[in-house]
């Protein structure tokens, strides 16, 4: 099952929406809190706060690395932006969360240096958004061969 990819790119933010049919708090809470980043993203240790780092466990990447994520801002339950860095270069990732009667929409937005790299990152937080809505819902999580290379055309084409 390849799923159709649904962000795209505008400039150079790579931008990706995911709707949830609950309240913000539990939205909220499985993106913040670490046991429940674990179900699909990463444990993370720390003293969590604006100004603040936290250390990472990406548990679905290979090795299992750990990182370093600042949290840059943070407004409970609104708005998270967190930096991470790694090999690659620097991650900063704006979260937006909205609610509208029983829907909450969560809003990814990445800046990238170059809007090339969206044919590689893209599908990754395809896969990663799609594995906190199974998680969410208590179903199977997605397969990242199902996302990455097949998604990287989308991608690149907004690029």
């Amino acid at each position: 099952m390849c799923p159709k990819p649904t962000g795209h790119v505008r400039g150079n933010d790579l931008i990706l929406i995911r709707t949830f049919s609950a309240p913000i708090d539990g939205v909220w809470t499985s993106v913040t809190k670490s046991e429940k980043t674990a179900l699909w993203f990463g444990r993370w240790e720390g003293e969590a706060g604006p100004g603040k780092t936290v250390r990472l466990q990406l548990l679905h990447e290979k090795g299992q690395p750990w990182t370093d994520v600042l949290i840059e801002d943070c407004e409970a339950p609104r708005r998270l932006v967190v930096v991470m860095k790694d090999d690659y270069g620097e991650w900063r990732i704006e979260l937006t969360f909205t609610q509208t009667d029983d829907t909450t929409e969560l809003r990814l937005v990445q800046r990238l240096s170059d809007p090339k790299l969206a044919g590689d990152v893209g599908p990754g937080w395809e896969y990663y958004l799609d594995m906190l809505v199974a998680a969410y819902a208590g179903k199977a999580l997605p397969s990242f061969a199902d996302y990455y290379p097949s998604q990287k055309a989308h991608y690149l084409e907004g690029a």
